[in-house]
């Protein structure tokens, strides 16, 4: 790209600030988790699409209060924050302690997206749906949500059937080998900088994980996140391959899946 082309360009800011309504969807607070931690909380928005049966398991282990008094007890550095019962031993009450993986969603036909216009070495495609980023085979038929930055999933045993309450985010770049050997299942909408400021060598108490809509006396939160099927996400996209912002000289045209930031936003009540 010329410069005289990228002078010409709206920057991503300006892209993200002139984004009208309808290019913003609410996220429903159903589909929210608030996990408190001892400097703060942190929402995640679940991802019932491609994962419905972690998606109902954690809200129920949630309303079970099966979290509350617990950890994050497994904190690498640039890697995953890892919570839950690190002894395996405490019991559930209606949800379940393992469940089914859910690597991917396998449709009957291709499940459209909105795809980047390059290779990704791990996956044909690689795109975004509903929020997320996510990958496809070339078929289109396995959609599945990849591990980028404050990704939220459940780990497992070698059994790849034996998640179910252990949960993790991501803390440093995404592990992308990870893709499709673990179950994800949604992202943190606000609150990262309370995952990365947890200790490494000691654990760290979880006060309580509710579902947001649970609580909306006590905590009215609510999210907007730009729609990824939207005209300014795709403007979006663009700017970001060739960033326009006089401090840059090189423009690559190209980003990655992880490297693209989907807005996010509080709605101020």
């Amino acid at each position: 790209m010329s410069m005289a082309q990228a002078d010409n360009q709206l920057t991503a800011a300006q892209i993200v600030n002139q984004a009208t309504a309808e290019q913003w969807r609410l996220v429903e607070a159903d589909n929210i988790i608030k996990i408190a931690l001892p400097t703060g909380a942190a929402y995640i928005e679940l991802n019932p699409q491609l994962a419905p049966k972690h998606t109902q398991n954690i809200k129920q282990l949630a309303r079970e209060g099966f979290y509350k008094g617990l950890n994050v007890y497994r904190v690498v550095e640039g890697f995953v924050a890892q919570g839950g019962d690190e002894s395996g031993k405490k019991p559930v009450k209606d949800a379940a302690k393992a469940i089914a993986a859910e690597f991917y969603l396998t449709t009957s036909s291709l499940l459209e997206i909105t795809e980047l216009d390059h290779h990704d070495g791990y996956a044909p495609i690689t795109g975004f749906l509903n929020g997320f980023a996510v990958a496809q085979n070339e078929m289109q038929t396995q959609t599945w949500q990849v591990h980028c930055n404050g990704i939220f999933a459940m780990a497992r045993d070698n059994d790849i059937n034996s998640g179910g309450t252990e949960f993790y985010v991501t803390i440093g770049q995404g592990p992308r080998y990870l893709d499709r050997n673990i179950t994800v299942f949604g992202r943190v909408l606000e609150g990262m900088e309370h995952f990365n400021r947890l200790s490494r060598t000691t654990s760290n108490p979880i006060t309580d994980i509710h579902v947001l809509a649970d609580i909306s006396k006590q905590d009215n939160s609510q999210f907007k996140v730009m729609r990824t099927d939207s005209t300014a996400f795709l403007a979006l996209i663009k700017a970001r391959q060739n960033r326009s912002e006089t401090w840059f000289v090189e423009t690559p045209n190209y980003v990655d899946v992880c490297g693209m930031p989907i807005p996010t936003k509080r709605v101020e009540s």
